[in-house]
Order: C-alpha cells, then structure tokens, then sequence
C-alpha cells in the first residue's frame, strides 16, 4: 500500500500564495540546496503526482518548458500524474489522468501502489483528502515570510490534529517539517 504525503511550502501566517494566483515569490526565501535535494528524492520515491487543477496548470505549464533542473524536470514530466478537475476531462501531459472523483481515485491508488503518491499543491485538494482520511503525512517547509493576504493552505472548518514526525531547520532559515494527521 502506497502512503500519501501532501508537500507544499507555506508563510508564517499560513498561506501557500500571495493574493494573485502563482504568486510564490516567497519560495525563494527557502529555496537552495536542501529542498533540491528533497525535490530529487521525490522524484526516486514517487509512485504517483496528483494535483488539483489550478496547479496542475501551472505545473503543466512550467516543467514542459523549464530550461535547466535537468532531473527535477525529467521526473516531473515523466511520472505517473493524476489530476482533480471537474473542468477538463483529459490532458496533454505525458503520463496524465484526469478524474472527477479524486478522493475515489486516490484510494483506489493508495490500495495498488507501492511506491509513495506525492500532492504538489492544492489546497482544495488537499482539504478533501484530509476529510477521508487518506492522507498519510503532511510536510510542509515553513518559510520565514509573513505576506499578510493570501491564500491560505488549510481551510476553515473543523479541528484537525497533527502528531509531529520531524522538524528540521534549513541552512537558509525555513523549516521542513513533516506531520501526521491523528485519527478523527
């Protein structure tokens, strides 16, 4: 059985993006050579990406035409890549599904993988998979940044409980932390 594993980067106050879509200027504070060493062991430990719409977008967008992150890119465009949207119905993007039941699907893969199923992104996304309770592990690098507006990456609703895995501190002054959602 694969595990789930949400991974996005987030300010202090909580956001994943500033107030315009794609606005993730903050992602430089944290970026170097830490999170491009996670960035490749992901693309060794990854069974499956999964994505909402929204970031499939841009994902979609940037890594067909990045230009260098030469291994990064590879994986990104070779992986197995499932994406939510009621919207779209298929995609061109090499290895790319496209469902309207991700919370269906993403059991139904959890129960047939062996190798870990990443969620890049995808707050919406995010907050469905946490109400099934198929989510495994949220890691999150925690950014030394407070923008003040913004998207936030967990929504409003009701209490969730996380145990704590790990907190590492990066050499720039972000936080990788990893957590577990407890039991409802």
């Amino acid at each position: 059985m694969a595990k789930v594993i949400v991974w996005n980067l987030v300010t202090l106050d909580g956001f994943f993006e500033g107030e315009k879509k794609w606005d993730l200027d903050f992602h430089n504070r944290a970026w170097g050579p830490e999170l491009e060493k996670l960035s490749s062991e992901f693309g060794e430990s990854a069974g499956l990406l999964v994505f909402g719409r929204v970031t499939y977008e841009g994902m979609k967008a940037y890594w067909t035409t990045a230009e260098g992150e030469a291994e990064v890119k590879n994986y990104m465009n070779a992986l197995p890549k499932l994406v939510a949207s009621r919207t779209i119905t298929a995609s061109d993007w090499n290895n790319t599904e496209v469902t309207a039941d991700i919370v269906g699907e993403v059991a139904r893969r959890k129960q047939a993988l062996d190798k870990t199923i990443y969620v890049f992104g995808s707050a919406d996304l995010v907050n469905a998979l946490l109400a099934a309770g198929l989510v495994d592990e949220v890691m999150l690098a925690i950014v030394p940044v407070q923008l003040g507006k913004g998207t936030p990456f967990f929504k409003q609703g009701g209490r969730r409980d996380f145990n704590l895995i790990e907190a590492k501190p990066l050499s720039n002054g972000a936080i990788l932390t990893r957590y577990a959602p407890t039991a409802a």
